[in-house]
């Protein structure tokens, strides 16, 4: 056996000891983490004034300063509604925004874009593909920590289901490995389109496997079966969240039971922004306090129990 000077052998111990001891706080920190409760905080998705942002009577400057106005803690600015979409707008508008809603102390939560990734055209799946890393840039830019896809809803007469996932998993990984390169999260929304379930986020999130990846959980897009269910089936993977004020239990469609909902998200440990949108005719403005008053009465209600 070889005899080690006393100074290499204390030195060496000595960076045991530390490695331990960093190893073990990094250990307790991850427990500590995962242990921590629910922490909720509300956005405004801006589809729910798709009809004056789409027509031009309303433009993001407004859809911001309204947010504020009405106490959202932040916003989510789906990316149709910039000028020039699918176009990424100019460094100069995307840093207006941003600076605008820093401004006005409202986080810009999120974006998102249109994608098919089921389309049997492979030019068009890879059309979606370069939608998707653009707007990843322009979120980067926007600060916006998570940009929204889509399955996709094309006509797969001829193709399998499970030809069509391999493709969607293709095409969602690419997109993911370059998020992750940009620093913005990339997650799927649930959108009564080719996902039709639980299982099938499932199977999607667990498939592309990326600390980088997760799910817009879409609480009004569960068309079949017991949607709280499939809710609670989903939620561990939720990176955020839309939350609407109607749901389908059995195909039927029927008025939300925030309490439940907000409970099931809050049991699921989920930090983070539960982007709220609203549809259907009428005033949209009255629409959105109406079911924006009622989340915070429900969020306020579960915090005193």
């Amino acid at each position: 056996m070889m005899n080690y000077p006393k100074k290499i052998i204390f030195a060496i111990i000595f960076a045991i000891i530390i490695f331990s001891a960093t190893f073990g706080l990094y250990a307790q920190k991850k427990v500590v983490k995962d242990e921590l409760p629910s922490k909720l905080k509300t956005s405004l998705n801006a589809y729910s004034f798709n009809i004056p942002l789409s027509d031009g009577s309303m433009d993001l400057d407004e859809l911001l300063e309204y947010s504020a106005e009405n106490g959202f803690d932040g916003v989510d600015i789906t990316a149709y509604y910039f000028p020039g979409y699918p176009e990424v707008p100019s460094d100069e508008y995307l840093y207006h925004i941003k600076k605008e809603a820093f401004l006005l102390g409202v986080e810009i939560s999120g974006t998102g874009v249109r994608n098919d990734f089921t389309n049997p055209d492979e030019i068009q799946r890879r059309e979606s593909v370069d939608l998707v890393k653009n707007w990843i840039v322009a979120a980067e830019k926007l600060g916006a920590p998570v940009i929204r896809i889509f399955s996709g809803n094309s006509n797969t007469d001829g193709y399998s289901r499970e030809e069509v996932f391999d493709w969607l998993i293709e095409d969602v990984k690419e997109c993911v490995e370059f998020g992750k390169k940009h620093g913005v999260v990339v997650a799927i929304q649930n959108h009564n389109d080719f996902i039709e379930n639980a299982d099938d986020i499932i199977e999607i999130l667990e498939r592309v496997d990326s600390d980088w990846f997760g799910l817009i959980l879409d609480t009004g897009s569960f068309g079949e079966a017991d949607s709280y269910k499939q809710i609670e089936q989903t939620a561990r993977y939720a990176v955020s969240w839309q939350l609407k004020d109607e749901i389908y239990m059995d195909g039927k469609k029927e008025d939300v039971n925030l309490e439940r909902l907000i409970k099931i998200i809050k049991e699921s440990g989920y930090r983070g922004y539960i982007p709220m949108e609203t549809l259907g005719a009428g005033d949209p403005a009255q629409k959105v306090n109406k079911f924006f008053e009622e989340i915070q009465k429900t969020l306020k209600k579960l915090d005193m129990e």
